[in-house]
C-alpha cells in the first residue's frame, strides 16, 4: 500500500501540471472540454465520452487579457483568457462557461475573439431555481448543450449513460465529503497538501480521482495523526496560492473545514433519482445552496460558516477574497457580524491571480495566529 506522501506527491504532480495532464489525455485519444467555474455540468461531458477538465485561470502575468476585460474584473476569469490566448489550452475541444456572476456572464463573448480556436459553450443558468419552472429552464438549457457536446463528441447522448455518469459523480462527492473529515484528524496533512487533493480532481477523470482518494483514506486511517495545530475555517472562492498556503503551514495553522467554491462547495450537493437522468441532473443544480453565486434571499450560508467552523472545532475563520469578486465582497459583512456574534476570530485576505508579494497577507495571518492563541 502507498504510504500517504506518496499519494499525496501523485496527486501534487498532477495539480501542479495540469497542461501536462491535458496533453497526455488528448495523445491518448480522449477529447477535452475544459469547464469554467462555478458549477459546471460535467457529467453531460463525461456521459458523452469526453474528460471534462476545470479551467479555474492561473497564477500568471496578465498582458493580452487585458485588452478584453477593465482592470476592475476578477483575475480568474482575465487569467482564464489570458491561459487561452497563450496557447495553454490548445488541443480541447469546448470550453463550457456557465453565467453565475456578471464576471462570467461577459467572458464568453470575448471568448469568441480572443481564443477563436476554441468553442465556446454557454452554459445560462437561472437565479430563481428553486420553483419548477427555474428546473425546467436549467433542463432546457443543458439539452441545448446536448447538442453542442453531441456534434464535438460525435456520439448520440444516452439518459442511461447520463445516469452512469451521475452514479461516478455522486460516488466521488461521497468521498470527498468522506475525506475533508478525516483530514480534520490529521494535521500533519499540511494546507498545502489539503489543496492539491481538491485542485487535482479538475483534471482527472472521476472515477481515477475516486480511486486514488480511496487509497489516500485508507492510508490516513493507518497512519498516526501527527502534533495537534491551530484549528481554522477557510471561505472564498478560490484558495490554492501556494504561497498563502506556505504562510499558512508556516504559522502552525490547520485548516479543518472550508466553504471554498473550488474545494468543498463542489460536493455538497448530489444528484438524486428522478424521471430521468437529465431530469435528475437539473435537480441537482436546483438544490444546490450556501453559495455567493447562487441567489438565496436567505444567506443561509452564513450560518453554515459559523455551524460548521463550531462543529469541527476551528479557532478562527480565514476570508480569501477573490479581488473585485461582488458576490463574496456582499457576502463579507454579514459573514464577519455572524462570526462576530458568535465569538469566532475572523480575518479577510485579498488575492488575485497575479499576486507576487504575500508580505501583508503574511503579517496579517500572523496576527491572527497570536489572536487565536490567546483565545485558546
Amino acid at each position: 500500500m502507498k504510504s500517504v506522501t506518496e499519494i499525496l506527491e501523485q496527486l501534487k504532480a498532477i495539480a501542479e501540471n495540469p497542461r501536462a495532464q491535458k496533453d497526455a489525455l488528448i495523445a491518448s485519444g480522449k477529447k477535452v472540454v475544459l469547464t469554467a467555474p462555478v458549477y459546471t455540468p460535467e457529467e453531460l461531458v463525461h456521459s458523452l465520452g469526453m474528460v471534462p477538465m476545470g479551467a479555474w485561470g492561473g497564477d500568471i502575468e496578465l498582458m493580452e487579457a487585458k485588452r478584453y476585460f477593465p482592470a476592475f474584473i476578477c483575475s480568474i476569469v482575465q487569467s482564464l483568457v489570458e491561459l487561452g490566448i497563450k496557447g495553454v489550452y490548445d488541443g480541447v475541444s469546448a470550453v463550457i462557461i456557465p453565467s453565475l456572476c456578471d464576471s462570467l456572464k461577459v467572458v464568453g463573448e470575448n471568448w469568441k475573439y480572443a481564443v477563436p480556436n476554441i468553442p465556446f459553450l454557454p452554459m445560462t443558468y437561472p437565479q430563481n431555481r428553486k420553483p419548477e419552472y427555474g428546473k425546467e429552464f436549467t433542463k432546457k438549457g443543458y439539452e441545448k448543450l446536448i447538442e453542442e457536446l453531441e456534434k464535438i463528441s460525435g456520439e448520440t447522448f444516452e439518459d442511461g449513460k447520463l445516469a452512469q455518469s451521475i452514479r461516478i459523480y455522486n460516488e466521488h462527492n461521497a468521498l470527498m465529503r468522506e475525506l475533508s473529515e478525516v483530514l480534520a484528524d490529521h494535521p500533519e496533512v499540511t494546507a498545502a497538501q489539503r489543496s492539491v487533493v481538491f485542485k487535482s480532481a479538475f483534471f482527472m477523470l472521476k472515477e481515477e480521482h475516486s480511486k486514488v482518494i480511496r487509497e489516500l483514506l485508507e492510508a490516513l486511517k493507518e497512519q498516526k495523526p501527527g502534533e495537534a495545530k491551530i484549528k481554522i475555517m477557510t471561505t472564498g472562492i478560490l484558495a490554492d496560492s501556494p504561497s498563502l498556503l506556505n504562510i499558512i503551514d508556516s504559522n502552525g495553522l490547520q485548516i479543518v473545514a472550508d466553504d471554498v467554491a473550488a474545494e468543498s462547495r463542489q460536493y455538497r450537493t448530489d444528484a438524486l433519482e428522478d424521471t430521468t437522468a437529465l431530469d435528475s441532473l437539473s435537480g441537482k443544480f436546483c438544490a444546490m445552496d450556501h453559495c455567493s453565486v447562487l441567489y438565496d434571499v436567505e444567506k443561509k450560508r452564513i450560518d453554515l460558516i459559523v455551524e460548521t467552523a463550531k462543529n469541527h472545532g476551528a479557532r478562527g475563520v480565514l476570508m480569501v477574497l477573490t479581488k473585485f469578486c461582488d458576490p463574496e465582497e456582499f457576502d463579507y459583512p454579514l459573514i464577519k457580524k455572524a462570526c462576530d456574534a458568535a465569538g469566532l476570530p475572523i480575518i479577510l485576505i485579498e488575492v488575485d491571480r497575479q499576486m507576487e508579494n504575500y508580505e501583508q497577507a503574511g503579517t496579517m495571518i500572523e496576527t491572527f495566529k497570536d489572536m487565536l492563541g490567546k483565545n485558546s
